[in-house]
């Protein structure tokens, strides 16, 4: 009899910094969610797609949980809502190395009404000894109840393949839900300007806001090259001057790394053209927060 094929989502949950992006990108074998060490990297849930012989597992990459105190925050919460429906494994991430933390068990009570299998990753195990393990197994084991727990490193890819066997374990059988060259849900437009967000992010540190934004103003393709105008959306006038820099040093820089990388994406030459604007207090602002929703952007334009 012919293996029966397994196909279905499995959200990945946890709190901010836990290593979701990181798990995520390394099962799809490239980049769909970006990554940098600062907390709330990701802003909206991001589907990475891996595809084996025998199965497709549509991963949903979800922002940290963590109490919103800003319209940006809430739009983020409700992503993580939006991301647990319809899906049919729930993977909860801890990082092993700092333990169990007020925000994995806010994220553990975001899991309490899902009535299917739950998976717990215990990430960054390369980061503690062994015997440290087993009181953290047991620890989580008291938390909530786990269909399994597996110790993973997203960084070093250790444990990675076993947990996707178990994904696929307990995925319904059933046809692919994307075509087979597919790795994400995400427009090439949205990629870009999470690239030069992330770009942002790693260059500055901690000069400028984690939450900062980039707007893509427009995006032409023509055979052989891709012309991408972006603007990069600050708070304030000083966090402006320090995106660009002196002489403009540091937006040449973010400019230079981020088109490197979607060259590398995209697989042709990339002019990217990047300005920096000061919108006050953006975040607090839900209008100008949906405007980061690519989701909600399709529909508007499908609309009209």
């Amino acid at each position: 009899m012919p293996t029966p094929f397994h196909s279905g989502f499995v959200a990945v949950l946890g709190r901010p910094n836990a290593g979701k992006s990181t798990f995520v990108n390394r099962l799809v074998g490239q980049k769909v969610a970006i990554v940098t060490s600062r907390p709330q990297t990701t802003l909206s849930r991001v589907l990475g797609i891996v595809n084996r012989p025998e199965a497709q597992v549509v991963l949903v990459d979800t922002p940290g949980v963590h109490r919103a105190d800003s319209a940006l925050g809430r739009q983020m919460m409700d992503e993580v809502k939006q991301a647990l429906e319809g899906i049919d494994v729930l993977a909860l991430m801890i990082d092993a190395s700092e333990g169990i933390k007020a925000g994995d068990r806010m994220a553990f009570q975001r899991a309490e009404g899902f009535r299917g299998p739950r998976i717990l990753l215990l990430n960054k195990i390369d980061r503690i000894s062994k015997p440290s393990l087993l009181p953290l197994l047991e620890a989580c084991a008291r938390e909530g109840e786990f269909a399994e727990m597996i110790p993973i490193s997203s960084l070093s890819g250790d444990g990675v393949e076993i947990a996707l066997d178990r994904f696929i374990a307990y995925l319904p059988e059933g046809e692919p839900h994307f075509p087979q060259d597919q790795v994400t849900d995400q427009p090439e437009r949205y990629l870009a300007a999470e690239i030069v967000r992330e770009k942002v992010m790693q260059a500055t540190r901690n000069e400028v806001p984690h939450a900062v934004a980039v707007l893509i103003e427009s995006y032409e393709e023509t055979p052989g090259l891709t012309r991408i105008r972006a603007i990069i959306q600050a708070e304030r006038e000083g966090q402006k001057g320090i995106l660009i820099g002196r002489r403009g040093e540091m937006l040449k820089e973010i400019g230079t790394l981020a088109r490197k990388e979607l060259e590398d994406i995209l697989g042709v030459k990339v002019f990217l053209e990047l300005r920096v604007k000061v919108q006050p207090d953006w975040r607090e602002d839900p209008r100008r927060v949906q405007q980061l929703d690519w989701r909600r952007q399709l529909e508007r334009m499908s609309e009209e």
